[in-house]
């Protein structure tokens, strides 16, 4: 159980990575904002200052993350444990609320929200079991 937990962790921390790319450094390239459903360049531009921020956002939750599998890995497993339920769970609620916000935003939920939600519920799994 803990191996696979720090896999999902690990893949939800590369992806969360991803996010934070596309959001604080390829936010005005037309491939970018259009997977994020804006309609214009104008739009993009306007909206560049807040999606910089918010991937600095998605940026330290995948280095919390990281630093949770290296804690674990290396034998410190209170604190790695800590930084991966902190760090998983809030991604697990952030694609929560990105599901909330409407039918549109649910494979997107989805994709950002199973990796990190099989992290906590196989990590818990292996606390709970001393595996």
């Amino acid at each position: 159980m803990t191996l696979a937990s720090l896999v999902f962790a690990f893949i939800a921390a590369v992806l969360h990575v991803y996010i934070f790319t596309m959001e604080s450094i390829t936010w005005t390239r037309p491939a970018t904002w259009k997977r994020f459903s804006l309609t214009s360049q104008a739009d993009a531009e306007t909206t560049k200052s807040l999606a910089y921020n918010q991937g600095f956002y998605n940026l330290f939750l995948a280095v919390g993350a990281l630093i949770g599998i290296v804690a674990v890995a290396m034998g410190a497993p209170q604190v790695g444990w800590t930084l991966i339920f902190a760090s998983c769970g809030s991604m697990l609620l952030a694609a929560l609320v990105l599901a909330a916000s409407g039918k549109k935003y649910l494979r997107a939920a989805a994709i950002q929200g199973t990796t990190p939600a099989l992290a906590v519920v196989l990590g818990v799994l292996a606390v709970a079991l001393g595996s």
